[in-house]
């Protein structure tokens, strides 16, 4: 299918490792003009390596999302993109016996303003400009309540809310809003989940992420190339009709009606 997204200006946040790399190359490989955010700037450039072993490439932008001046800035810079793709930030999972004000407070700051920063930066200017989509890549936990997420699933639960009222407030002005909702993915982060769940249970890590996959009906974990087709595709015209929607991706694991 051709999403045409040729000449497109994106911008993916998280851009350096995991399911934000994965997006970059896809939007690289269809032809899109990417920027991609993170805070290292180190990792940055082996990302940046990397695609470049491919014969692709982006530009780079180091700048911590979770401040909103530094956010606003590096937009002014970048100006309007016809595409924003969320990865950036992740709350840590913590057991719950280690949960208190501050873990709350960081998981917000982690994952819901960094996602709220950039979007803030953008939404405005694709109203006005009639055109624009935006990605949410959020995560399963803000649906299922996990002891070890309460922080993270709050913040998730709250960037769904605000990612669907952005879709409806600007949906007449021709600015789409969708979430996908991965479950276990491989990227570096099921690391830190399980060094939780060892700490709250005692278990071996090996233990626990048998444990993990078998829960999952379709028998695996998610790859980042494949939640990245998917958003991809979610920005692209080719799903000019698709706005407000939560997709969940996580191999039938929470399915339900």
């Amino acid at each position: 299918m051709e999403l045409e997204l040729s000449g497109k200006t994106a911008v993916v946040t998280g851009a350096s490792k995991g399911i934000g790399l994965a997006c970059v190359e896809a939007l690289a490989r269809e032809g899109a003009v990417v920027v991609g955010i993170s805070r290292d700037a180190g990792n940055l450039a082996k990302a940046q390596e990397e695609l470049a072993a491919h014969g692709l490439s982006f530009q780079a932008e180091a700048v911590d999302l979770t401040d909103a001046d530094a956010t606003r800035a590096v937009f002014e810079r970048i100006g309007v993109p016809d595409i924003l793709i969320n990865c950036a930030g992740a709350a840590r999972r913590t057991p719950v016996d280690e949960l208190d004000s501050t873990a709350l407070h960081a998981a917000m700051d982690a994952k819901y303003f960094t996602y709220m920063h950039a979007t803030e930066a953008v939404i405005r200017g694709m109203a006005e400009r009639g055109s624009g989509a935006v990605v949410n890549v959020v995560g399963q936990g803000g649906r299922a309540a996990n002891p070890l997420h309460i922080g993270g699933g709050a913040a998730n639960a709250a960037l769904m809310l605000a990612s669907v009222g952005y879709a409806k407030a600007y949906a007449g002005q021709g600015v789409r809003v969708n979430v996908i909702n991965p479950g276990m993915t491989r990227t570096s982060r099921v690391d830190e989940g399980l060094e939780a769940a060892v700490r709250a249970t005692g278990k071996p890590k090996d233990e626990l992420l048998q444990e993990m996959v078998r829960e999952i009906p379709i028998g695996r974990a998610g790859e980042p190339r494949e939640v990245a087709d998917v958003a991809i595709f979610l920005a692209s015209p080719r799903a000019s009709y698709v706005t407000a929607s939560i997709i969940t991706m996580d191999g039938a694991t929470t399915a339900g009606i």
